[in-house]
């Protein structure tokens, strides 16, 4: 009886062990699956591919992937209407923790001007990533060699020297050129300007002599300064930027204005706080690589990094900016 009982303990003790190995090894898989790469990740670009918005996208899915802080990072363009499109079907997917937007200060002038139901402040804030400065520029067979030269045009007929920009009116390729304008002395509604829907679509325009002069972030055009089709006039900047040195500030060339934009990402309403954690945590890591810091310089982009409860608070005062100036211009 003796022996019968002492062999039950035994195999008792040996499964409270055997059970135990397996939850440490289970527990163990799971913080090793947990401290890896997160998966199926979904970033959206609300304009059209080769845009700013696309360029960063990209960029933060590249440095995503090659740095295994994340795998099959999907960027899907969904243009138009200047990015109130996308921002429709962002609070649409209302907890969606797998999806996220990458988004700018056009997108909220877009949607007081587009008379967008849906609002940046419905979203979930994530981070802001950077600011970049603007350029003025034009092609490479332009006759205005100087901003100078450009402005002097400009400013005997603001009608027939047409801007280009890839926001709509209220984005910051609008309000570039119109605080451009008001700098040199031209009444800014008298200015031309021409909206594309993205960086994709007014390079084109620009190659194409469709208009005068495009204004828009230095990193949508630096593959075609770099081969020579189009030239810089001036950076908007307040000291030059590293990746295009030769080209002159605004204020070096006497125009007292300096205008940055800047770029963020956004998730759907209604997302838990594991979820938001989990993007945080993932463009956190992603901003802490050289790889990121190096496309930072390549690109002339300003860090600027600032996520959650920080970057929202930041996202409703830009809302709430950019609301009262546009109702003063009558676009909202």
């Amino acid at each position: 009886m003796k022996l019968r009982r002492g062999l039950f303990a035994g195999a008792v003790a040996a499964a409270v062990l055997a059970a135990s190995a397996c939850g440490v090894t289970a527990d163990k898989q799971q913080g090793e699956k947990a401290d890896g790469p997160v998966g199926d990740l979904r970033i959206m670009v609300p304009n059209s591919p080769g845009g700013g918005y696309d360029i960063t996208a990209r960029t933060v899915a590249k440095v995503m992937e090659d740095n295994k802080i994340a795998t099959g990072v999907n960027v899907f363009n969904l243009e138009g209407a200047g990015g109130v499109v996308g921002l429709q079907r962002t609070v649409n997917e209302k907890g969606n923790g797998k999806l996220a937007m990458q988004m700018g200060l056009g997108v909220v002038g877009a949607s007081y001007t587009q008379k967008s139901k849906a609002k940046l402040t419905d979203t979930t804030p994530i981070a802001k990533l950077i600011e970049e400065a603007g350029a003025i520029v034009v092609p490479k067979d332009s006759p205005y060699q100087t901003i100078d030269d450009l402005v002097t045009a400009w400013k005997a007929d603001p009608k027939r020297v047409a801007v280009g920009g890839g926001s709509s009116p209220g984005g910051p390729d609008h309000l570039l050129p119109m605080q451009l304008a008001k700098a040199v002395g031209i009444d800014p509604k008298k200015v031309n300007y021409v909206t594309y829907d993205g960086g994709g679509e007014l390079l084109p325009a620009l190659l194409g002599d469709k208009i005068a002069f495009g204004a828009s972030g230095v990193g949508e055009f630096l593959d075609q300064i770099e081969a020579g089709q189009i030239r810089v006039l001036a950076v908007t900047s307040e000291k030059p930027v590293e990746a295009i040195k030769d080209a002159p500030t605004l204020k070096s060339a006497g125009i007292d204005l300096v205008f940055t934009n800047w770029r963020g990402i956004v998730a759907p309403p209604g997302i838990s706080d594991e979820e938001r954690q989990v993007w945080v945590d993932a463009l956190t890591k992603m901003h802490g690589t050289q790889d990121w810091k190096d496309q930072e310089k390549k690109y002339g982009w300003t860090d600027a990094y600032v996520t959650g409860d920080e970057f929202g608070t930041f996202l409703r005062k830009q809302d709430q900016t950019v609301a009262d100036t546009l109702s003063r211009l009558g676009l909202a």
